[in-house]
């Protein structure tokens, strides 16, 4: 899969966690791609560690390992954004 093949991933990724996780996060099209973009790496990892085949564009198991990616990144940006903002207050 290519470069630009994998930002998209990433940012759909992203934004399909968005909708499965949807909070106040903060972060518009940007952190989106970022956290997909993380996310997928993050799925690709735990995907190797499972032996699964990540390697093609259009297979389920490469979106679904860069979605729940996606999914544990969001969770944990979440995490700490909350901590911050309520630390300020």
């Amino acid at each position: 899969m290519g470069f630009l093949g994998f930002l998209l991933l990433g940012l759909i990724a992203g934004a399909i966690a968005k909708l499965i996780l949807p909070g106040k996060q903060g972060g518009g099209w940007l952190i989106t791609l970022l956290l997909g973009v993380v996310g997928a790496i993050v799925g690709g990892w735990i995907g190797g560690l499972f032996g699964l085949d990540i390697s093609g564009f259009f297979d389920i198991g490469t979106w679904l390992c860069a979605i729940g990616g996606s999914i544990i990144v969001l969770l944990i940006y979440g995490a700490i954004v909350s901590r911050r903002s309520g630390s300020k207050a």
